[in-house]
């Protein structure tokens, strides 16, 4: 059975995509700026941007029926690789315990204010 998930951004219905698409045990997240969905706001520093990412995600899989814990992959994209130093210990928070294999890009992302992108896959575990 397949089920679509959004955040309610009017990017999902003028790109037409969902934030989520759970099918099976499985758990697809587009890829995921840091905006704040609550004010349509983007903060300034990548440090906030990835912190608003994952917080992004996290509610996307809970809403889909899964934890930040199922994530077996991970794709990273960043406009400057300075700043892989500092979002490092942010996804480490995330993921140190959990250590989906992960894909590190620099990039440019759609719009300018965007800093860093990211996409997760998760398969739901089975106890």
């Amino acid at each position: 059975m397949r089920k679509l998930i959004s955040t309610g951004s009017p990017f999902e219905k003028a790109a037409g995509y969902s934030r989520a698409v759970v099918q099976g045990d499985w758990c697809f997240v587009s890829g995921t700026t840091g905006y704040d969905y609550a004010t349509m706001s983007m903060p300034e520093t990548v440090e906030a941007q990835t912190r608003n990412c994952l917080a992004t995600i996290a509610k996307a899989l809970q809403d889909g029926g899964f934890e930040m814990a199922d994530v077996v992959r991970a794709h990273y994209y960043i406009t400057d690789a300075a700043f892989v130093d500092t979002v490092f210990p942010i996804l480490g928070e995330a993921f140190g315990d959990i250590r989906p294999a992960a894909t590190m890009i620099v990039c440019q992302l759609n719009k300018p204010e965007m800093k860093i992108e990211i996409e997760v896959t998760a398969l739901r575990r089975t106890a």
